[in-house]
């Protein structure tokens, strides 16, 4: 789900998703075809490098490559490591329900309680915005604030400041009653990781780390790279194959900062999946639809779920200005994907693919994350 640049929302990979008829469940694509999937995109010219990692029902687990690190002296493999975009928000939304099955906040929270008295928050109708509102993207917050103007077009979130948050939140008129209306809101969840990481006393990664990460065993999963993750870090490429800088987030960390691998987010999907889980009872608050996004796909706490006939498919995907991710599973079976690029063109089609062979493979710039 792409944060920059500023456009209206665009559901183009969502559509494929909706307008595909229910089918019976399909068997699980063999390495061999993932490999061939991967292999064409990277020779098409679309993706400079892939990582893919599967869970499959049956439990095992494999990883498959495709193209290059974008650096020399770094090999492609499970460890490498992608900045992952709006899947944060998958993670800003696991954390929610963490807090909230550890009864430190509620979903129907207004967000004005967890933040400073200075910061006088939107309300419409008699009616305050939620956790839970902004989570869903049903806040009535735009996309971006208003007064989101970048220093650095290469690194566009780098210089905007909490200060800039708060003026923006507090001086905002909203535009129709919240919950009214499913709009992607970078915004919305950005303030969301705030409000939580001031209730928990700590900074956003700290929080995240402590109650989300930390218990997952993910040591690879960051905002600031440590001296490891850094050596291990793919240099991204823009849609045109170009080297693309890498983004800070500070004031909207909970909407997109997150670097990570393909090892550590399958690790993560391992544990959504998992009964035994130490999270399993926030995973599974997490993934419960919440509101409706559009036809046949509905919202929960940061996680979209597709459904399709008796199934559903439980997903994210995230897009900076030089790397792509997609990271999904159906909680039923177990199967599981995460896929990562170090170029942002799209990817998502092959997640979906691997997870529901009638989803079609596109293999197309046009594909817009939402």
């Amino acid at each position: 789900m792409r944060l920059y640049p500023l456009r209206p929302v665009c559901l183009s990979a969502l559509t494929l998703a909706f307008v595909l008829p229910a089918r019976a469940q399909q068997p699980a694509l063999s390495d061999h075809a993932i490999q061939s999937a991967i292999t064409a995109r990277v020779e098409s010219g679309f993706s400079t490098g892939i990582v893919v990692g599967v869970l499959r029902p049956n439990g095992s687990r494999s990883y498959l490559t495709a193209g290059s690190s974008g650096r020399t002296d770094l090999p492609l493999d499970s460890q490498t490591v992608f900045e992952i975009g709006s899947i944060t928000k998958a993670f800003t939304g696991t954390l929610l329900a963490q807090m909230v099955t550890a009864g430190d906040v509620g979903l129907d929270d207004p967000v004005q309680s967890h933040l400073p008295a200075t910061v006088t928050v939107p309300s419409r109708g008699g009616r305050q915005i939620t956790l839970l509102d902004l989570t869903t993207h049903t806040s009535a917050l735009p996309r971006l604030p208003g007064n989101f103007k970048p220093a650095d077009h290469a690194n566009p979130y780098a210089s905007y400041t909490e200060g800039e948050l708060f003026t923006f939140i507090s001086g905002y008129s909203l535009k129709r009653d919240i919950g009214a209306q499913y709009e992607y809101s970078n915004l919305a969840v950005g303030l969301l990781g705030n409000a939580l990481a001031r209730k928990a006393g700590a900074s956003y990664e700290e929080t995240l780390i402590e109650r989300v990460i930390g218990p997952a065993g993910l040591d690879d999963t960051r905002i600031t790279l440590t001296p490891s993750m850094r050596q291990r870090l793919a240099q991204g490429h823009d849609r045109g194959g170009n080297p693309a800088s890498n983004w800070d987030i500070p004031a909207l960390a909970g909407a997109g900062a997150l670097r990570s691998t393909a090892k550590d987010m399958l690790d993560f999907l391992v544990e959504n999946v998992s009964p035994t889980a130490p999270l399993a009872e926030a995973y599974r608050l997490a993934r419960e639809p919440q509101r409706q996004a559009a036809a046949g796909m509905n919202v929960g706490l940061g996680w979209h779920i597709r459904e399709a006939g008796d199934r559903a498919i439980v997903w994210h995907n995230g897009e900076t200005g030089g790397y792509h991710s997609f990271a999904g599973f159906d909680p039923e079976t177990g199967h599981a994907v995460v896929v990562l690029s170090n170029s942002a063109s799209s990817i998502d089609d092959i997640g979906f693919h691997i997870l529901d062979s009638t989803f079609p493979l596109v293999a197309s710039r046009s594909m817009r994350p939402i």
